[in-house]
């Protein structure tokens, strides 16, 4: 018997267009707010990773209780009554337009500003995100009830929501952000939910239409007469294709932007193909797509596991990062093709979608609360490569048991032989090659998703601990601030002998380094040397600074400190307290203790903690903030330059490190001395001579006052220049900010 309600006469257009366009607009604002949003916290709050995590959890729980009001809506009333109160919680909804931040709010400064966090997301965007949630799993329910021929699978509605997520994702970054200020955005935004909200009722006017047409509990009998009761185990199933997606998302971005290549914008790559997925697993090739994909994985496997884990170093990072995503892809899409190929009829679509999203939502907490205190790595990214392997179909089919044998009695003989032999960095390359020789074997376990998994993961350990004693590693740890390490090296002295170095690396980019013999132990180096930008600035001053107050942004390994002088005051601000910890510890770096152990130490955002700083108390200021490679964007704006200069005394210097890989910094600086009529001078530093671990940086030094500047545009040190003028570059500001405007 047909259980979907037949209309007495055909309807004047197909309501697909209505509820897919619905759908669509309804994604896309949710996926604009979000940067939006976090764009209007940031000059407040800081550029800590804290700060956005908070904020992916709240988005995340507010997706689930959107997904949970829908259950519930559609569970417990009739379609009429759903209308109704939906009807009333859009209404309601509006009070919240436009979107923006309390009036007169302020973080707190003495505690943690987590639940002032919460709090203000909550007032803010709290009931327009709360609509846009609920909207996916509403619709399609709603559309299940309409009498269209395809209400009986309302599932393709889903690919209609994901691609205006992937629009919206896309657009930003590319469109939106580097065209339109956040206050236009802000209203432009506000304008769209009130079209949504139009929408949302023409959908509801169609269902309202439709119901009454025909008797409505004969479609809830006929609904319970061909539906059984859903297993709990079935519903696991889902959450568990749902919790892995969402983790190796978080995990491979994070992986990515700190162990591959800290490009800007890189996020954007695995978020796309996250939503890709949810695209093509629900279109009308679905199936056919899925079998594609269940064949590629295991064979893209065995080449991403042999290039990307066991020998990384044969290819160039942007093949390294294809490969890497590939993978990811695959993963992904195996999972949601098993979610899409495992989903009810529609009387348990609501239960779906919120088992799906609650799924999602624990993958979240579990790489923002859980990982970072238990793994002092990304770890959860292989973790999560190989749980996706346990997720194929068939975990239980044939002689599963046997063949698992096999991968666990390679782990044992992994261990016997990293226990008993003495040398094993001798023979690093003969354990590559055994590695390498299983992740081909791995192909031949296909058909079993345990024992690929378990041979995937003893190859994955086995790996990084290959890595691991490669690279020497001395001390490695993880905080919200991504993977700090220190690493041993050897180098070849001025006269070609073999010498020891310490190395300080967030995720792989180097930021400082310090040679262990007596005569060099307190010798600045890289970025940071006497030959160097820094090193000439603070030579040519050096007639007038014995008594300057110095303020540096970025502690590193503490090489600045090496500049200091007995009546100098230096405060450095950090926003890691483990770089803190590790460049104060002997153990590890030397500069610090020997050269400057009163050096002021301020743990927090640089940004906040400059504000709390008398006016005017500083001859130098020295910004050298980086996250991997990366300078954090609000510390470029033209607000944050005023502040600046109103903490340095009329004639104080500011010294900003500029060295990037992918962006041209310069241009932002360049737009501000011109526009704040500063003056500035910039040196694009390369070595002439082979000077160890003295290495290619870029500075400007900007002052109010021309003149100031005379002792460096004489310098016979080095060669300093105006900087280059910008022409049509935006200015940056709070409100506004383009980094492909910038992209070298």
């Amino acid at each position: 018997m047909n259980s979907q309600p037949q209309t007495s006469q055909s309807p004047a257009f197909s309501p697909v267009l209505l509820f897919a366009g619905t759908l669509f607009i309804s994604a896309t604002l949710m996926f604009v707010l979000q940067p939006m949003f976090g764009k209007i916290l940031l000059p407040l709050l800081g550029g800590t990773p804290a700060v956005w995590n908070t904020c992916m959890v709240f988005y995340q729980t507010l997706l689930f209780l959107g997904y949970l009001y829908a259950h519930w809506l559609t569970g417990k009333h009739t379609s009429q009554r759903q209308i109704q109160i939906h009807t009333a919680v859009l209404i309601i909804s509006m009070i919240a337009l436009p979107v923006a931040l309390p009036a007169e709010v302020t973080p707190p400064t003495d505690s943690n500003p987590t639940f002032w966090l919460i709090w203000t997301l909550l007032l803010a965007i709290g009931l327009p995100f709360f609509v846009v949630s609920t909207t996916a799993p509403l619709l399609q329910k709603w559309f299940s009830q309409c009498g269209h021929r395809n209400s009986h699978d309302p599932y393709f509605l889903y690919a209609a929501s994901n691609a205006g997520s992937l629009l919206a994702l896309l657009s930003y970054p590319f469109f939106i952000e580097p065209h339109i200020g956040l206050a236009q955005q802000r209203v432009i935004w506000s304008v769209g939910f009130g079209l949504l909200e139009v929408l949302i009722i023409l959908c509801a006017l169609r269902l309202w239409r439709t119901v009454g047409q025909i008797e409505e509990s004969a479609i809830d009998v006929s609904e319970a007469a061909t539906d059984v009761q859903l297993p709990v185990q079935r519903q696991l199933h889902w959450l568990v294709l749902a919790f892995v997606p969402s983790s190796l998302l978080l995990g491979f971005t994070q992986f990515i932007s700190t162990d591959i290549a800290s490009v800007p914008l890189l996020w954007i790559v695995p978020l796309t193909l996250y939503l890709l997925s949810f695209i093509l697993v629900f279109c009308k090739w679905a199936k056919i797509i899925h079998n594609l994909m269940l064949i590629a994985q295991p064979a893209v496997l065995v080449v991403f596991i042999t290039y990307s884990f066991i020998d990384p170093a044969l290819l160039p990072y942007w093949l390294d990062l294809i490969l890497h995503a590939l993978a990811f892809f695959l993963a992904v899409m195996v999972c949601h093709g098993e979610l899409a190929k495992h989903r009810p009829n529609t009387r348990y679509l609501t239960r779906f979608y919120l088992v799906m999203s609650f799924g999602g939502m624990l993958g979240g907490l579990f790489n923002t609360f859980v990982a970072p205190f238990i793994f002092n790595a990304v770890y959860e990214y292989p973790l999560m490569i190989v749980s996706a392997l346990f997720l194929r179909p068939g975990f239980f089919t044939g002689k599963w048991y046997f063949k698992s044998i096999f991968p666990l009695l390679v782990f044992g003989l992994g261990l016997i032989i990293y226990y008993s032999v003495d040398q094993l960095f001798d023979y690093l390359d003969v354990i590559g090659g055994v590695l390498i020789l299983l992740a081909g074997l791995s192909y031949s376990l296909r058909q079993s998703p345990l024992a690929l998994g378990l041979l995937t993961a003893v190859i994955l350990i086995f790996a990084m601990g290959l890595h691991g004693l490669a690279s020497n590693t001395l001390f490695q740890q993880r905080s919200f601030f991504g993977v700090l390490s220190v690493r041993e090296t050897v180098i070849a002295d001025e006269n070609q002998h073999p010498e020891k170095v310490r190395e300080l690396y967030h995720g792989t980019t180097k930021h400082g380094a310090e040679r262990l013999t007596a005569a060099n132990i307190t010798t600045p180096l890289t970025y940071y040397s006497r030959p160097g930008p820094i090193g000439q600035l603070f030579n040519e001053y050096s007639g007038e600074n014995e008594n300057w107050t110095i303020g540096a942004v970025g502690l590193g390994a503490g090489a600045l400190a090496c500049y200091s002088k007995e009546h100098q005051h230096w405060r450095f601000y950090e926003i890691d307290p483990m770089v803190v910890e590790v460049a104060k510890n002997p153990k590890w770096f030397n500069y610090l203790n020997r050269c400057n152990n009163q050096a002021d130490m301020i743990v927090g955002d640089a940004r906040l903690s400059l504000q709390k700083e008398p006016d005017h108390s500083f001859d130098l200021l020295i910004m050298d903030a980086f996250s991997s490679d990366a300078v954090p964007m609000h510390l470029l704006t033209r607000e944050a330059f005023q502040l600046y200069f109103s903490k340095l005394k009329d004639d104080g210097l500011l010294a900003f490190h500029i060295t990037n890989r992918h962006l041209a910094l310069k241009k932002v600086l360049a737009d501000h001395v011109e526009q704040l009529h500063l003056a500035a001078l910039l040196q694009e530093f390369k070595p002439e001579v082979d000077v160890p671990l003295v290495v290619a940086t870029d500075w400007v030094v900007i002052s109010k006052h021309q003149e100031r500047l005379q002792l460096l545009q004489q310098s016979r040190l080095g060669h300093w220049q105006k900087l280059p003028l910008s022409f049509g570059l935006e200015p940056w500001t709070d409100d506004f900010t383009h980094i492909i405007g910038i992209w070298k």
